[in-house]
């Protein structure tokens, strides 16, 4: 059968519908357009995060016993539990009251966190400068690498969030070489109080990154309306 368009026919109506589609088609680019894209948001950030930390706990564990060793008795003595001298306040000390820690807000905790980091971590790099085996340097080297990923990763974290970084200089006034102790075993003292220190914040951190992702939704996926020359 003949199918004329002039009759009313339904499959007339069709083909000009379609014709006038194709012309409004042609205009696009001069109207709203929805554009859905992924967003990487504060979720993904802290999550990777929180995996380094672990990371650097496992790391740190083979390094402390290594460079413990290295020191010899009594500071790779399992017991062996010094208190905290006047010469290792200059490294940041994670010895808080946790109620009081946890009082704190986010941005306060990430950025004690990024400061204290990038302070041991300058103190570790002094460390990879003055150890005599290439074993344990290239362990140091290796952490300290790890260690600045997890600097970065903690500006990320606090740039996704919304936060500034902290101002002024994060480092430390001086590096333990600075300072040279009276004797060799008040500088492997300072070295032993690096490592516990350490050993410390990292535990804390992922505690605090633990808790922090449960706050913060995961990535998704957004639908947003882009207006192109409208």
């Amino acid at each position: 059968p003949d199918v004329r368009a002039d009759d009313g026919d339904p499959a007339g109506d069709s083909w000009g519908i379609f014709t006038f589609l194709c012309a409004a088609l042609c205009n696009l680019p001069a109207l709203p357009a929805l554009n859905c894209s992924e967003e990487l948001g504060a979720g993904q950030s802290i999550q990777q995060t929180y995996d380094l930390t672990r990371y650097l706990e496992h790391q740190l564990r083979t390094l402390a016993g290594t460079y413990l060793n290295y020191l010899g008795p009594p500071f790779n003595e399992p017991d062996f539990n010094p208190p905290r001298m006047a010469r290792a306040e200059r490294v940041p000390s994670a010895t808080v009251d946790l109620d009081l820690w946890r009082g704190l807000t986010d941005n306060a905790r990430l950025a004690a966190n990024y400061r204290a980091y990038s302070r041991l971590l300058c103190y570790l790099r002094v460390l990879d400068g003055q150890v005599g085996t290439a074993e344990l340097r290239h362990r140091l080297s290796h952490f300290c690498a790890s260690l600045q990923g997890l600097v970065l990763s903690i500006g990320g974290v606090m740039s996704s969030l919304g936060y500034p970084l902290p101002a002024g200089p994060v480092g430390p006034p001086g590096p333990p070489g600075a300072s040279a102790a009276p004797n060799d075993f008040l500088k492997k003292m300072d070295d032993f109080w690096l490592l516990k220190e350490l050993q410390t914040w990292l535990w804390r951190s992922a505690k605090d990154f633990n808790r922090l992702k449960k706050k913060v939704p995961p990535a998704v996926v957004t639908l947003r309306l882009e207006a192109r020359g409208f």
